[in-house]
């Protein structure tokens, strides 16, 4: 699994970081961010994918899963 954030539908509210902070964190311009960009350790992934479903805006997202969206 990896995650990205979408910055231009992210309003900063922190929860994602509050959940998973060793993943995600408030950057200087107020908009969460993914701070692993590569493969996210199994020990990670659940609570990754809490921030993800926790998102009240929907900002939080998979590429790969875009990827493969795309290609069907």
């Amino acid at each position: 699994m990896k995650v990205k954030v979408n910055p231009n539908v992210c309003i900063g509210c922190g929860a994602c970081q509050a959940v998973a902070p060793d993943v995600f964190e408030v950057n200087d311009e107020g908009v969460a961010e993914a701070i692993i960009t590569d493969e996210i350790s199994m020990d990670l992934v659940e609570d990754a994918t809490d921030a993800k479903e926790g998102c009240p805006v929907n900002a939080i997202y998979d590429p790969e899963e875009e990827e493969m969206e795309e290609a069907a």
